[in-house]
């Protein structure tokens, strides 16, 4: 990965599941809009466009932005053919122009009727990328790489990594395993809740679903938790592990943690108790950007 990748994503970006223009009516497409065109102006250097997006997804969201770099975070590689996925970017390129990275991820089994063999399923999702006319470059394109395979996969096929839900701890196998040049963008969710008590209840609505999913307990289960860190939504030593909770000083040295790990990009995500983490959360985003400064 290049000095230019790197500086294109910036520090600090913002991964959102709210930015499915495909999924709402005229007003909330108009609202998300009217959001990116912000987010654009606080200086974050990506915007995320989280929880399983499609390609018009991310056509919408590289329209109402101008300089700033968008990233799926995560297209399901079982829900687009690789194919159509490569035809749909070579179009998103004229207004891209260079500004748009694709996120490939392989869900989950609950989820995904079809799924089997997820790690040969990507490779071969990612031959048929490079195969496609025009392709989709390697270092046009991240993995949602949470083991050991599937992160050097990252390294040799991609530009790197955009691991979401996980810990500083497993940042710091992540850059081991990816080497010291590939992209690594974790997630970091965020909640802005001096309350600390009120700020876990919001994680753990957040979390819950997450936790019924094997791909992310398993990667727990092998940083040391136990099955009991899972019980009645998460235990505060996961929450306080998984979450940045607290004001935006809190977030901000949470922050320098998955730096400090050796993160090259952190994607915050903001959840908030009255959206549910579904919603446009731009206050937030606002006080964020205002805390980061020049950081971001």
């Amino acid at each position: 990965m290049t000095s230019e990748t790197r500086e294109a994503f910036g520090q600090v970006g913002i991964w959102s599941g709210a930015l499915h223009g495909s999924r709402t009516d005229d007003a909330g497409r108009a609202a998300i809009a009217e959001a990116l065109s912000e987010l654009d102006d606080l200086g974050y250097g990506t915007v995320w466009i989280g929880g399983s997006p499609s390609p018009d997804d991310a056509a919408a969201v590289v329209s109402a932005t101008r300089s700033v770099t968008v990233a799926t975070g995560i297209l399901s590689i079982w829900d687009h053919p690789a194919q159509d996925v490569a035809a749909r970017i070579a179009a998103i390129e004229a207004d891209a122009r260079g500004r748009f990275v694709l996120g490939l991820g392989v869900s989950h089994g609950p989820m995904v009727p079809q799924y089997a063999k997820p790690y040969s399923a990507m490779v071969a999702y990612l031959d048929a990328l490079d195969s496609a006319t025009p392709p989709v470059e390697p270092g046009r394109r991240v993995l949602a790489a949470l083991g050991p395979k599937m992160l050097k996969l990252a390294t040799a096929r991609a530009a790197g990594a955009h691991p979401y839900l996980v810990t500083t701890e497993h940042t710091a196998e992540a850059r081991e395993a990816l080497g010291p040049d590939a992209l690594l963008a974790p997630e970091l969710t965020v909640v802005l809740d001096t309350d600390l008590d009120r700020a876990r209840t919001t994680a753990r609505t957040m979390l819950s679903m997450y936790l019924q999913l094997p791909n992310y307990t398993d990667n727990l289960l092998r940083l040391g938790f136990t099955e009991s860190d899972f019980a009645d939504g998460g235990s505060v030593r996961l929450l306080d592990a998984l979450f940045a909770l607290g004001d935006t000083e809190r977030v901000r040295a949470r922050t320098q943690e998955y730096f400090d790990a050796g993160a090259d990009h952190v994607a915050l995500q903001v959840v908030t108790a009255d959206e549910g983490g579904s919603g446009l959360p731009r206050a937030e985003w606002r006080q964020l950007a205002e805390a980061f400064g020049d950081a971001l």
